[in-house]
């Protein structure tokens, strides 16, 4: 509903701006502007305004040359719309500044202004104008940073839970077949971690720069420390799941202590889950995640196999990752772990 609210006067106040205060005839710019800038929410918004600048003039550039040159037409409006993609690929300009290069000439070279003085002046403002309302929009009126990044963090929480269960389970067990659906569960966070990571930098920016939302930032700092550890936490479970799988597919058998000991490591996922989500001290997942690597270690047998050996790293390296992901300093997980206090 924000983001509703946000595109819909957002455009209309663009419009206003560069069409009554202005005076552009023809502003169309400036609403298209705002509402690209608004729903560029994934994150550095003032990166991509910056770039969605330079996609419009490059594109206003090559588009007013050319037509002052070879007029209007069919066949001109593919040569304008060629030639302003390519020096926007040239430029290094990606993804929606590319393609608002390309737009600007095309709309440029179908459009015949109206307006007087010089149109490719008069675009190029409009599209400052509906950048800056973009930006304004998603300041004055933000979405609340907290409930985004949570909405993307349990998720992944829960399915990092859910495999480490699956992987005690095989343990268990002596089974390979559930540490094989852990493995699957796992790689298929990788698309939810990415989108996470922008949604964690996005929230940060309104956090930051929207006074509404200044009461937020220590929460969301929550999640721009955990996010890239929880990542690395999800990568060792991978290669954990992996190493269990191998191990019991090849007849080896688990060892005393390694099923409670990934146990432990769920549980304290799901506590994390609920710490990060509440603002609470992460005094319990700490508790068990260093129990947990301190089990692992006193599990591992004295006739211990390659894969015996890497089972307990992992769960050791996992329990590092989220010990990071509480915002422990590498001295202080590397003293918990050495001491098991």
């Amino acid at each position: 509903m924000t983001s509703i609210v946000q595109i819909s006067v957002g455009a209309a106040l663009a419009w206003v701006i560069a069409h009554d205060l202005v005076g552009h005839q023809q502003p169309f710019f400036a609403p298209v502007a705002a509402i690209l800038v608004i729903f560029a929410g994934t994150g550095g918004r003032r990166r991509i305004t910056v770039e969605l600048f330079i996609g419009v003039s490059v594109g206003v550039l090559i588009g007013e040359s050319l037509i002052s040159v070879i007029g209007r037409g069919w066949w001109q409006l593919g040569v304008i719309v060629a030639l302003a993609g390519t020096a926007a690929t040239f430029l290094g300009l990606r993804g929606l500044a590319r393609n608002q290069a390309a737009t600007s000439a095309s709309l440029l070279a179908a459009i015949v202004p109206v307006m007087p003085g010089n149109p490719a002046v008069a675009r190029f403002v409009d599209a400052v104008i509906g950048g800056l309302v973009g930006l304004a929009m998603a300041l004055l009126i933000p979405g609340n940073p907290v409930r985004r990044v949570n909405r993307g963090m349990q998720p992944v929480l829960t399915t990092l839970g859910q495999a480490l269960r699956r992987i005690e389970l095989a343990l268990r067990l002596e089974d390979a077949g559930p540490a094989w659906t852990a493995l699957q569960q796992v790689r298929g966070l990788q698309p939810a971690i990415e989108s996470l990571t922008t949604t964690v930098s996005n929230a940060d920016e309104i956090a930051r720069y929207s006074p509404l939302r200044w009461r937020q930032r220590g929460h969301v700092e929550r999640y721009v420390v955990a996010v890239r550890d929880v990542d690395n936490a999800i990568r060792d479970t991978r290669v954990l799941a992996r190493r269990v799988h191998t191990m019991l597919r090849r007849g080896e058998h688990s060892f005393t202590g390694m099923p409670e000991a990934v146990r432990l490591l769920r549980e304290a996922v799901e506590v994390f889950a609920d710490d990060i989500a509440e603002k609470d001290a992460y005094d319990e997942a700490r508790r068990q995640l260093i129990e947990a690597a301190r089990m692992a270690t006193k599990a591992l047998p004295e006739a211990a196999t390659i894969n015996d050996a890497a089972v307990v790293a992992q769960v050791r390296s996992i329990a590092s990752d989220l010990l990071y992901a509480t915002g422990w300093t590498v001295a202080q997980v590397d003293r918990a772990l050495a001491t098991g206090r």
